[in-house]
């Protein structure tokens, strides 16, 4: 039987082109028919415990494949910039970069959204929605044989879940400050860029944050195609990971945590091309080559752009120092105008 998997292929030649820029960890190991698929953590960029993190996130749902290639096509373009972009290495020294492009390796290989028990890895963390869900959607416990199911009730969460869990609290909620990307595919005609909750439709408490970070891609790309919205506009779900990720940032501290999805809407590529319906993978892929080009190139400004938010997140957040500084210099230019 063949176990090759390409974009695992492509993940280890990344890991091991990019000595000595790039540090790399297997943290944990999926077994699936006598074959062992790892799981890595890629890290490159500043080793100050105080900088703040971004951490990009794919392959949670192992039929979504292309948000796994939207993130090896940016950690491609990272190692050929980081051999002669002298401005890259300077940025990259007040930020720091995590990378776990590839959540659910087994399930990808598999051909299926869950991982080899059957489970959803975005129905798996130990919260429940606030209100009545979408029956299966919205996560199930009646059976691993239907989709959307959440695992054994009181159960430990899946191998791969705890692993994402625990880099995100080693790497990014220890932080002032951090931004997660997850990229997903499979919702609607539009790119979206959702933000928590999925569980409840109460506003997070770092929604000015959000709508200031909405503002500043605004303001640099007028012509983004984009829609940002927290994922309650659209349906609740119980065990996102992300809400109970979230929820981890006591209420009283001063710490940031944005963890942010890419859903990249695939149901336009089928619209261009019905027969991909006929096809599990075609229904969460782009199958045409031009096409696949021209997602993954049209996500690598958002991915900067998020490394470069965050290395300057003084100079844009609600209530910081440097965004008083500069309101008072535009109000002041303003005033002698």
């Amino acid at each position: 039987m063949d176990f090759n998997l390409p974009e695992l292929t492509e993940l280890e030649r990344i890991i091991q082109e990019g000595q000595p820029y790039l540090e790399s960890r297997s943290v944990c190991e999926i077994e699936l028919k006598g074959h062992h698929f790892p799981v890595y953590v890629l890290s490159v960029g500043s080793k100050d415990p105080a900088a703040p993190a971004v951490g990009f996130f794919g392959g949670v749902h192992g039929l979504e494949r292309i948000g796994t290639r939207v993130l090896l096509a940016f950690l491609r373009s990272l190692l050929a910039r980081l051999k002669w972009d002298a401005a890259l290495h300077h940025q990259l020294a007040s930020v720091r970069l995590i990378f776990m492009p590839l959540v659910n390796p087994a399930g990808m290989w598999d051909s299926t959204r869950c991982n080899p028990r059957g489970v959803d890895l975005m129905r798996n963390a130990p919260i429940n929605a606030s209100e009545k869900v979408l029956f299966l959607l919205g996560g199930q416990r009646i059976s691993s044989r239907l989709p959307w199911y959440r695992g054994v009730c009181d159960a430990p969460m899946e191998a791969e879940a705890q692993a994402l869990c625990s880099v995100v609290q080693q790497e990014l909620l220890s932080r002032e400050f951090s931004i997660a990307l997850d990229c997903h595919s499979g919702f609607g005609l539009k790119d979206r860029i959702w933000f928590p909750y999925a569980h409840s439709r109460t506003p997070i408490r770092h929604l000015p944050q959000v709508l200031a970070l909405k503002d500043l891609f605004n303001q640099t790309y007028r012509e983004h195609n984009y829609l940002f919205e927290a994922q309650n506009c659209q349906y609740l779900t119980h065990g996102d990971l992300w809400d109970y990720l979230y929820q981890q940032v006591p209420a009283s501290s001063d710490r940031v945590f944005l963890p942010l999805t890419l859903e990249m809407g695939s149901w336009r590529w089928v619209k261009e091309n019905p027969r991909q319906l006929f096809s599990r993978q075609g229904m969460f892929n782009p199958k045409s080559p031009v096409r696949l080009h021209r997602v993954l190139r049209s996500h690598l400004v958002w991915l900067d752009f998020l490394t470069r938010a965050a290395g300057a997140h003084q100079y844009w957040m609600p209530g910081s120092a440097g965004q008083q500084e500069r309101q008072e210099q535009e109000q002041h230019e303003m005033h002698h105008e």
